[in-house]
């Protein structure tokens, strides 16, 4: 064998080990409209650098099928760039597939405003779970673990847990840094808050919910339209304990900025089933969306 077909081979071997690895299919955007800044290579490079990253590492150890991985959108919104120096805010968005369609259903959608971090051009991307690497690797990082464990979340009760604590142990490392976004007191809704709170047993209804959502109602929504709805209903009723204890908690806004255009869309066609106690539930527990539940056909 010569030495081109021998390298072929290896960088195949590699290829194939790689696409097994992966875990993650994310797409991760800059947008610099909002900066002052004609040379648009550095955010180029930030761009494909950081989808290479988290698109080729091996996050869990595990195989699983390309149709299996957790399907992730990044939007950075730069709202200030000097040099090597990032400030704006990060829009992440995770959906996983729903069985028997080709469609994806929304998991988590969440607006992080306290995103600053130092970036220099080709610069190499590490992750040490056991380390402070930068700012950049642990938001990145952080977003991917908590993603896992959403997704997981919906799967298999409580299945989440190994990836949300992954997550925690980021946040307690990146808090040495003095960043925005790590501490409790930063503010009420900021990642050390969104992990505390999803492993916290206070808001246990929203992991509880997020399960019999998705695997008692989405997933069976192609065998048993009507089924599904009503397990819908049941799960969104599932919410109301936590609401009662924490009717500001942060965790009921996540997820209805996530579902709420998904639970329009279920109950606006299809079988019908009886809406009045959900319309209620929504209106009790989600109030903000208050215009989107008229839409629901009674």
């Amino acid at each position: 064998m010569d030495l081109k077909t021998l390298l072929n081979l290896f960088l195949f071997t590699g290829f194939i080990f790689a696409s097994h690895a992966q875990q993650i299919e994310a797409q991760f955007v800059v947008n610099a409209d909002f900066v002052n800044q004609t040379n648009q290579q550095i955010f180029e490079t930030l761009e494909q650098s950081v989808n290479e990253f988290i698109n080729t590492k091996d996050w869990t150890g595990e195989e699983i099928n390309p149709e299996e991985r957790v399907q992730c959108t990044f939007v950075l919104n730069l709202t200030g760039f000097s040099g090597s120096s990032f400030e704006g805010t990060l829009q992440v968005q995770v959906e996983r597939p729903v069985f028997n369609s080709n469609f994806n259903t929304p998991i988590f959608n969440f607006l992080d405003k306290d995103i600053r971090f130092i970036y220099q051009e080709y610069q190499p991307f590490f992750y040490n779970p056991a380390t402070y690497e930068s700012n950049l690797i642990s938001l990145l990082s952080f977003y991917v673990f908590f993603a896992l464990g959403v997704e997981a979340d919906t799967f298999a009760p409580n299945a989440g847990s190994p990836y949300y604590k992954v997550a925690q142990q980021i946040v307690n490392l990146a808090q040495q840094n003095g960043q925005k976004g790590w501490n409790q007191n930063d503010g009420n809704r900021n990642r050390f808050w969104l992990i505390d709170t999803v492993l916290s047993n206070t808001f246990k209804e929203y992991r509880s919910v997020q399960y019999s959502y998705h695997r008692e109602g989405m997933d069976q929504m192609y065998e048993n339209p009507e089924k599904a709805k009503i397990a819908i209903i049941k799960a969104l009723e599932g919410l109301t304990p936590l609401f009662s204890r924490r009717p500001n908690a942060f965790l009921i806004q996540t997820f209805f900025d996530a579902k709420s255009d998904e639970i329009v869309d279920v109950f606006s066609g299809g079988p019908a089933v009886d809406t009045r106690n959900l319309s209620q539930t929504l209106n009790q527990i989600a109030p903000f969306f208050g215009p989107k539940w008229k839409r629901i056909k009674s």
